[in-house]
Parts: C-alpha cells; structure tokens; sequence
C-alpha cells in the first residue's frame, strides 16, 4: 500500500508536464482521468480473482504490473501511449486495493482487522509528504520520465520480494465456496463500465460536439452497465451490503471533490500560497490516519454503523465550513480546516464501511465486496464531481467574484453528505 500509494501521488505533478512534453494538452483531461476509470476493472479482475483463488495471486500480479505500467508511461513517445500506461496502472492499483482488503478479511481475526486497516491509513502519510514535492524537483530539475524511471525501480526489488514471499505461502487454499449466491460480474461488463467512466472524465472537460458526444457515450454506458457490478439493491440502499456499498460512493463523491474545490478557492478567490494549499494536504494525510487509528480502538465500545454516521456528519460539517470559507470577512484558513474535517470523517468512515462489508460477505466473496466498495467509491467521484463541477461552470457566470460558483458547488455536496449519514444504520450488522 505504501508503493502503491507513493507512486500514484508522485505523478500527479509530473503529468502536465508530460503531456505538454508530447505535445497532447488536449488530451490531458482524458489522461489524468486514466487511472480512476480503470481502477475500476482492476478491482473487479482482482475482487473476482480472489475469492477463486484467494488474495495472494492478484496481490501478486497487481505489483508486478505496476512496475511494468511504470516503465510503459516512462519510455512513452505519443500522449496515447502514457494514457494507456495511466490505464494499465489504474488496473494495477485496482487490483492491489482490492487484494489488500480482501487479505485482511481472509486473512486476520475480527478483533485486528480494524487495526490493520488503520496501518493501511497510515501507510499514506510519507507519500503524501514527500510524493508530491520530490516528483516536481525531479521533473524540473532533470526530466518527468526520470520520475516514472525512479518509481519502477523503487518498486521493483519491493514487489519482487513481495511477490517471492507470496509465492512461498502459494499453498495456503482458497476461501471454501458458501451457500450464498451473488452475481459474479463479468470483465466485459467492468470494461464497460472503465470506458464509460474514461469517456465522461473526458467530456466534461470541455462544451463542443466532440466533448458532449464523449460526456453522453460515457453517461450511457455507466447507466447501463454500472449496476452489474454492485450487489442487487445498492440503489435503494437495501439493508446490509448494499447499503454499505452505496455509503461508500456517497461519502467518496463529497470527499474528492471537496479535496478539489477548496484549494482551487484558496488559489483563485483567497490568494493563498501553494505552500499553504500543500500544508492543508499535509495536515488532511495526517488527520485521516489519526482517526483511522482511533476507530481501530473504539471497535469494542463503538458500533460501526454509529462511526460511519458520525463520519459523515463530520463531511456534512466539512462542507458548511468551505460554504462559510468564501466569505471575504473571515480568514482563508476557514475554507483549509475544512480539508483536515473532512479527512477526520474519512477516516472514521472508510475502515468501518470496509469492515461492515467484509462482515456482510460469506469468506469466498469477500473479493466481490472489495471490489464493488471501489467500483461505487470511483462511481462516486466521477459523478459527484461531474454534477459539482457543472454547477460550478454555471454559476462563473452569475457574478463577477465566482463566489456563486462555489457555493453552488459546495450546496451540493451537503446532499450526499446528510444523506450517508441518515442511511449509516442500514449498514449495521446483524
């Protein structure tokens, strides 16, 4: 998780210049979107994969191919070929998220799972630190190809030593088959719904034929297929896994986006510096995993389902304070502590919907569960952050300040945010 982690922040500052590099600004959009679209066929491959055969095989292969995927976007010459080193990563990363939680699940007692997953918080703190800044020396002291180079080979003795310990246990048998039937989604199906969540990233960064023909292609295909992939009834949030699949796309959708808009108001309306913008980053890293530890020990004393309502309540609040951060009156660090609420509402929610669902799912489909938890947590993001990002570009246009952009886009994410919290009990065990 730590590599995987690393990885996928360093690149974030690397990418623009990359594609300016390859001369494909345009497809920039489409590119950064990569990653998030195919995670989601990497979580179905990897979820199905182990509940087959257990977690240590896509665990496995998820590593070796990031270090491939890395070396790919490295030596890439057109902006096609570092978008499909973007999507083979996503892939990669899907399935070695997936895995992860799934090996807890299979793999620990109910009393430490709460535990591991705080270790898995907390193993994004240093790429959050130092990712981000090492990244862009590199890339503009020497080349953004160095970073991908570095990357894959701080990876690769890693994941070889991940994979030969693996190898080793390789005999340990595979979750026993329950009476429990769920539909097992097909690869067409996820691949599907990766190129429909790939063409509306696409679409939306732009108004003409082009962009709107993408933005309804993608549209057509989530609607159509993105169900498949979710347990029957995550819409109306039935009792039990659904519910707790549906929270997770939920409190995601509020989160990201979150983590997209105030620091675009810090930079545009507040004139804050970067460097204040990245302290906030740092902080929110900090606080997620703070929380995520202390939701570790509150398992005995704490129902989970009475975590995640209070989590989401803390997003709920997260946003009312990034609304009030628009004032001009109060101080621009209003609309940055919204970030680190925010994160402690993470924390707090994210293991505890991981946990529920992996309670709600008989041992061999603990992998279905992993995966439709990431399937609906990207869902979340794309849609939430599509619908927030229009409102935004409408309300540009209602005063000169921009301010009403952003409190239209902040109004809504107080939506899915009440919502997750009012719909936490259905998520309880029995």
């Amino acid at each position: 998780m730590f590599l995987t982690g690393f990885a996928a922040l360093a690149v974030v500052p690397t990418l623009p210049v990359a594609a300016q590099d390859l001369d494909g600004v345009s497809l920039y959009p489409m590119v950064a979107g990569c990653f998030v679209a195919a995670s989601l066929l990497g979580g179905v491959l990897g979820g199905g994969w182990a509940d087959r055969a257990g977690a240590r095989r896509p665990l496995a292969a998820g590593l070796v191919l990031a270090v491939v995927t890395l070396l790919v976007s490295a030596t890439s010459t057109t902006i096609w070929q570092l978008a499909a080193g973007r999507f083979l990563d996503g892939v990669a990363g899907g399935m070695v998220a997936v895995s992860i939680n799934t090996a807890i699940g299979q793999a620990y007692p109910d009393r430490l799972r709460p535990r591991a997953l705080a270790l898995m918080s907390t193993c994004w703190i240093v790429p959050s630190l130092a990712g981000p800044p090492l990244a862009g020396l590199v890339a503009a002291w020497w080349s953004w190809r160095a970073v991908f180079f570095g990357l894959a080979a701080l990876t690769l003795l890693p994941a070889l030593a991940v994979v030969a310990m693996l190898r080793s246990r390789s005999r340990h048998a595979a979750p026993e088959p329950s009476d429990e039937r769920t539909p097992r989604p097909a690869l067409l199906v996820a691949a599907a719904v990766s190129a429909g969540a790939a063409l509306a990233q696409y679409g939306i960064s732009g108004w003409d034929l082009r962009h709107l023909v993408c933005t309804a292609t993608g549209l057509a295909l989530l609607a159509v297929f993105a169900a498949r992939l979710l347990p029957p009834g995550t819409w109306r949030a039935a009792r039990g896994l659904p519910a707790t699949v549906l929270l997770r796309g939920l409190a995601s959708g509020v989160y990201f986006t979150l983590e997209a808009f105030v620091p675009l108001l810090l930079d545009t309306v507040r004139r804050v510096p970067a460097a204040v913008t990245g302290l906030a980053f740092t902080g929110a890293a900090i606080a997620w995993a703070g929380a995520s530890w202390v939701q570790g020990r509150l398992h005995e004393r704490c129902p989970r389902h009475r975590l995640v309502a209070a989590g989401a309540l803390l997003l709920a609040a997260a946003v009312a304070l990034a609304t009030v951060g628009t004032l001009p009156a109060l101080p621009a660090l209003t609309a940055a502590s919204a970030m680190l609420l925010a994160a402690v509402g993470m924390g707090l929610l994210v293991p505890s919907l991981t946990l529920l669902s992996l309670s709600h799912s008989p041992p061999d489909r603990q992998g279905y569960a992993s995966s439709a938890m990431q399937t609906t947590q990207n869902l979340g993001q794309i849609t939430v952050m599509g619908l927030a990002s229009a409102l935004f570009h409408a309300g540009l246009g209602t005063g000169s300040t921009g301010l009403a952009g952003y409190l239209a886009a902040f109004g809504l994410l107080l939506v899915p945010s009440v919502l997750a919290a009012l719909l936490a009990a259905r998520a309880r065990t029995a």
